[in-house]
């Protein structure tokens, strides 16, 4: 895929997956609403932070599926290459944890209970689509280099150090 249709198929991708459940509906569940929020004080603080990081972490996990995948992160239109630089040598779903940090964050800010419990719905969802759908396509895209990299790096709890990889 060349550069120029892998950096527009995601930026409609970031548009339609996580513009949809980290934005869209969040926004439906909970308005934005700082009315009930008599202040900035801790919890939203952390939660503009939480969320703010997990926006940045979102946007870099897609410009690197361009740049060193030479795809996207959509299904359909799947990289050319295993995307293990960055933070994926210090977990294999920064994407799906960016999602969620980006939710919760909003739940704090907003103070909105009704998004923690989107949030673990959310979780769930993503759990089950790796497990039962893109684990199993990338161990057969990808074989051996896929297998080292599953072996190497944890799928949900970050590495402290990043993971010492080789590229095939």
């Amino acid at each position: 895929m060349r550069l120029g249709s892998a950096a527009l198929g995601s930026a409609l991708f970031f548009v339609l997956a996580p513009g949809i459940v980290a934005g869209v509906v969040p926004w439906a569940l909970s308005h934005w609403d700082l009315t009930g929020v008599a202040g900035w004080g801790a919890l939203e603080i952390a939660g503009a932070a939480i969320g703010g990081l997990g926006a940045l972490v979102l946007v870099s996990a897609f410009v690197r599926f361009v740049a060193e995948g030479g795809g996207t992160p959509a299904p359909v239109a799947p990289t050319e290459r295993l995307v293990i630089g960055g933070l994926y040598r210090h977990v294999r779903n920064p994407m799906y944890l960016a999602a969620l940090a980006v939710i919760a964050g909003q739940g704090m800010l907003f103070r909105a209970p009704v998004l923690g419990a989107y949030a673990l719905f959310v979780a769930f969802c993503f759990l089950s689509f790796v497990k039962l759908y893109e684990e199993p396509v990338l161990q057969h895209r990808f074989g051996p280099a896929y297998r080292a990299y599953r072996h190497a790096v944890p799928a949900w709890l970050s590495r402290l150090t990043p993971a010492r990889l080789e590229r095939d």
